[in-house]
């Protein structure tokens, strides 16, 4: 399928709280899975939730081998999340920047807990857990967010480091290697 149209901050759907899946091996899941992969991989996106291409399903898909985006940053596998949980490991709260495909050309620091659980199923209905850290762990609950209707600058503490990209390097200049 071909990738579909990101929304941007300000459509209310960005908004809303994503609708449980409650059927597994489902041509239309199959369809949803293959358009967010589509979408994100065309995007240059680490994650996508399904609220971003209209679909309020509690759907996410993150990963990457090589990303322009984010040069610096370690593969992530590609994985399929259907109706995630996430429960915190510790009480570590990590700062970094992040981007969002939905805001785009803008980056913000956004403080993270530095490790997680997550628990959700794939597509088939099979369970995953799996413990991460780090950037792992950040574009996972970045992306759960969305399932939720939160979008990263409502995290922001210090809106001095919001902003345009370009801006931002030319101020914070590591923030062009961490992002």
């Amino acid at each position: 399928m071909p990738a579909r149209t990101l929304l941007r901050i300000g459509h209310p759907l960005l908004l809303k709280s994503a609708e449980a899946v409650t059927e597994f091996n489902t041509p239309e899941l199959d369809a949803l899975v293959r358009d967010m992969l589509d979408t994100m991989e065309k995007a240059d996106g680490a994650g996508l939730a399904a609220n971003q291409i209209g679909e309020l399903k509690r759907v996410v898909v993150f990963g990457f081998d090589e990303n322009p985006r984010y040069p610096d940053r370690d593969p992530l596998p590609i994985t399929v999340l259907v109706n995630p949980e996430i429960q915190p490991i510790g009480d570590v709260v990590a700062e970094d920047w992040e981007g969002c495909l939905s805001v785009p050309g803008m980056r913000g620091w956004v403080p993270r807990f530095n490790r997680i659980i997550y628990r959700a199923f794939d597509p088939e209905g099979q369970s995953i857990e799996v413990e991460a850290e780090d950037f792992h762990a950040r574009v996972v609950q970045h992306e759960c967010d969305h399932l939720d209707g939160v979008l990263y600058p409502q995290r922001i503490k210090d809106m001095t480091k919001f902003g345009y990209e370009e801006e931002l390097f030319e101020k914070y200049p590591d923030a062009a290697d961490n992002c």
